[in-house]
């Protein structure tokens, strides 16, 4: 979709000095509105839309649950400040996620670890004292029976009320539903949410490849789990796909093989892969809603997380291009041009950008799914390291197949330098999102590892210069120290690694003021839904 479909407004104010703090912080969010060309639906698409709105906002509300709490919730309604209670509902809660998660409304302390996942006043002792297997279930929450003693509660028992409307939405849309894949998927999903067993329906997504609507809802991803690292939160994208983009990815998925066997590791940390249904599509998004909505705004998705199904049918890799646009013209392309030197500045461009993060989420399904020692899965060899660490993998090897593919001759409408420049002012954009969870703390990891190998420097002037040469070096190095902790689960050196390199330096901290002081967005916030679309007055 052409940028001039885009509706961006950035945050540069005049008198931004007579504004409150409170109140920069939410100009920080460019505003974006979310829209496509709906003509490539038919009229029963089209009609799809409301309902999966309306299920996305049941999603939007049970994530407030899981993040922030109810009584929290509640509370927000007491705040006197326009600009602080905006700020409230772009964070989802107390704490700025791009600002080390520190709270911001006044009466909060630190976020807890567990979320509302947990009961607050839970002890480790207690947790693992408690004697059911279901505890350390995506999709369940710890909570307190009439005597305090802990019990665990099911999502769909916990939550009954709203997603018995979920379910009811679910059967409208089926009904509606041409596509035979979308319907067997939302027949599948439908019964996922209200059983809490998702395997059927992340089957039935992975096979539903022609339809030009997608609807990603459930419980995804474990990011706000930073006690256990187990529990998943709510979310919901409404996807709109791009054919020619979509096929012109496609024939990168039958070298998916080729490229595991490519990775600069230990053969063993590389086994053959399986997963040939896997594939790469290109879509607008036209809905958040949910996990994926707050703070920073995903801009690509590679699901699912079922390692089960990445061993039979491999995962889908989705890029959503309009909202992946919108950050590289409002953010990373003014960071370029205040920190990259000005010889390689033109390095900087779009489609080198969009190819860094597609194979970000192709490089998620490379390298091993369970360690070489005992055969454990990652996520349970590596614990609250796992996110970090695969982040990491994801960024260095999505770059490595980047490359890999312009040497090949596969990508041609950019240069390896193109990739390498770009990758480095892409982390300047996205380790503003901070240090303290898992994408920022990959970030820092990547980006202080390369720095070290000599693979970018700061010239005379303040920005930074790319030596190619060293940064081909570093990213084959990098990727094969993270395949090697992967792959032998290496949980003590993961740790300690990652609280040693894992932070913003001060050079790099004189840097961030500087982008700061400029006025530069930090992320986007989304105008959406049916007016956006132009569906409803």
């Amino acid at each position: 979709m052409a940028i001039s479909m885009l509706a961006i407004v950035g945050c540069k104010e005049k008198k931004t000095e007579e504004k409150s703090e409170i109140q920069q912080k939410v100009d920080e969010y460019a505003e974006f509105t979310l829209t496509t060309d709906l003509s490539v639906l038919s009229e029963k698409e089209k009609q799809l839309l409301p309902i999966f709105i309306q299920i996305a906002d049941i999603m939007d509300d049970l994530y407030w649950d899981q993040y922030f709490g109810p009584e929290n919730r509640a509370s927000l309604d007491t705040i006197s400040d326009p600009a602080m209670k905006e700020f409230a509902l772009i964070q989802y809660g107390a704490w700025d996620r791009l600002g080390e998660e520190k709270p911001f409304i006044p009466g909060y302390g630190e976020r807890p670890k567990g979320c509302n996942f947990y009961p607050l006043d839970m002890t480790d002792a207690e947790y693992q004292a408690l004697a059911d297997p279901e505890k350390s279930s995506q999709y369940t929450v710890i909570r307190r029976d009439e005597n305090g003693a802990l019990k665990v509660v099911p999502y769909h028992v916990e939550y009954a009320d709203r997603l018995a409307k979920v379910d009811s939405l679910f059967g409208l849309a089926i009904d509606l539903a041409e596509d035979a894949g979308l319907k067997k998927y939302l027949t599948e999903r439908r019964k996922a949410i209200m059983t809490d067993d998702y395997y059927q329906s992340d089957l039935a997504w992975m096979d539903m490849k022609q339809s030009k609507l997608d609807f990603v809802v459930g419980p995804i991803e474990n990011y706000d789990d930073a006690l256990y690292g187990n529990k998943t939160s709510y979310e919901s994208f409404i996807l709109v796909k791009d054919e020619k983009w979509s096929n012109d990815l496609a024939k990168f998925v039958k070298m998916l093989p080729m490229l595991q066997q490519e990775l600069p590791c230990d053969p063993k940390y590389k086994p053959a892969m399986a997963g040939g249904e896997s594939d790469l599509n290109v879509y607008d998004v036209i809905y958040y809603a949910g996990d994926c909505n707050a703070g920073s705004k995903t801009i690509a998705i590679n699901l699912p997380n079922d390692e089960r199904i990445h061993q039979t049918k491999g995962a889908r890799r989705l890029q959503l291009k309009n909202a992946m646009q919108a950050k590289f013209e409002t953010i990373l392309m003014p960071i370029a041009e205040l920190c990259i030197c000005d010889d390689q500045l033109d390095n900087v461009n779009f489609n080198a950008f969009f190819s860094n993060v597609c194979f970000h989420e192709v490089a998620h399904g490379l390298g091993i799914k369970n360690t070489v020692t005992d055969g454990k899965n990652l996520r349970e060899a590596l614990g609250p390291q796992y996110s970090a660490w695969e982040e990491s993998k994801a960024d260095i090897c999505g770059l490595f197949l980047t490359t890999k593919l312009i040497e090949m001759g596969e990508i041609t409408n950019c240069t390896q330098e193109d990739a390498y420049v770009t990758f480095i002012a892409g982390i300047l954009r996205s380790v503003r999102f901070g240090a303290t969870e898992a994408h920022g703390i990959a970030n820092m990891m990547c980006f202080n590892y390369l720095q070290d190998q000599g693979a970018f420097s700061l010239n005379k002037d303040g920005k930074y210069v790319v030596n190619v040469e060293k940064a081909k070096a570093a990213m084959e190095s990098w990727a094969a120290l993270i395949l090697k902790v992967e792959g032998e689960g290496d949980i003590n050196f993961a740790k300690r690694y990652s609280a040693e390199n894992g932070t913003i330096r001060p050079e790099l901290k004189s840097i961030l003021d500087k982008i700061a002081s400029n006025n530069i967005p930090r992320d986007i916030r989304y105008n959406q839904g049916l007016k956006a679309l132009g569906l409803a007055k």
